[in-house]
């Protein structure tokens, strides 16, 4: 297993970017067997060095013979920024579309939806829902630990709800409630196109949160949102702050739901 930190220019967002990169190193003869990938979101102010500084999370990969592509989210929820409006740049693209397409130039990934598998926690896990669900054709899977959907699934006038000015990322925020940077809209337009096109699969959904956590009624009540609707998803709860005690463990118990 290899650990690398690499650097490179980004269409979508017009500016180098880093990501790093939990790859298996297989050298057994004659083996060109693509690796399954989960590509792994930090929450906000950290960056993509947070996971393997945060948990042991390039040990379990190992043990797994997963690769594991985790980007940097610069505090932008992973949603789309139009450049020359922000100096962001399109972050859901850039997730969902051209880091896939640069990691499996760049390494022996697997082009199956079933073997692409998303998550995050907080932020990230917010922007796993998001983005899952918008390029559902790339992902089969969709976990997301404590994740900070409250900005929809709360009121407006709710003061849980735009505790750190989360409502900056995303513009004009009742505005965007209504369009696919709500997750909701994304798989209320996925539901839609289930609906005309038999051959269109729903990924599968893994989401917990900590019993202590002040996000957990949003996550709660989001899991129940795709269960009503048929989606097969998977909901946890234990005991756990918004802290990285709680998803070291649960990323553990994602990558025992996931098929790897």
């Amino acid at each position: 297993m290899a650990l690398l930190q690499i650097n490179f220019y980004s269409e979508t967002l017009h500016r180098k970017v880093p990501v790093q990169v939990i790859l298996p190193i297989d050298v057994s003869p004659g083996n060109t067997e693509p690796y399954k990938t989960l590509y792994l979101l930090h929450g906000l102010t950290e960056n993509c060095m947070a996971w393997t500084s945060n948990t042991r999370i390039e040990r379990w990969a190992t043990e797994r013979n997963l690769a594991v592509v985790m980007p940097s989210g610069e505090n932008s929820f992973y949603v789309d920024h139009p450049f020359g409006s922000s100096c962001f740049g399109d972050f859901g693209a850039y997730i969902g579309q051209e880091l896939v397409e640069m990691t499996r130039k760049m390494f022996r990934l697997s082009t199956d939806r079933a073997d692409t598998f998303i998550a995050g926690l907080s932020m990230g896990g917010f922007g796993a829902l998001r983005n899952g669900l918008k390029y559902h054709e790339t992902f089969g899977y969709i976990a997301c630990l404590s994740g900070a959907i409250h900005i929809f699934e709360y009121p407006f006038d709710d003061p849980d709800r735009n505790i750190i000015g989360e409502d900056a990322c995303f513009g004009d925020i009742r505005a965007a409630a209504l369009t696919d940077k709500n997750p909701r809209v994304a798989a209320e337009i996925l539901f839609e196109k289930k609906r005309t096109d038999p051959n269109v699969s729903f990924p599968k959904v893994y989401i917990a949160c900590g019993t202590e956590d002040y996000l957990l009624k949003a996550n709660r009540q989001f899991a129940q949102f795709l269960r009503i609707n048929g989606v097969s998803v998977t909901y946890e709860e234990g005991p756990g702050k918004h802290d990285w005690d709680f998803w070291e463990s649960y990323i553990q118990r994602v990558l025992e739901w996931l098929p790897i």
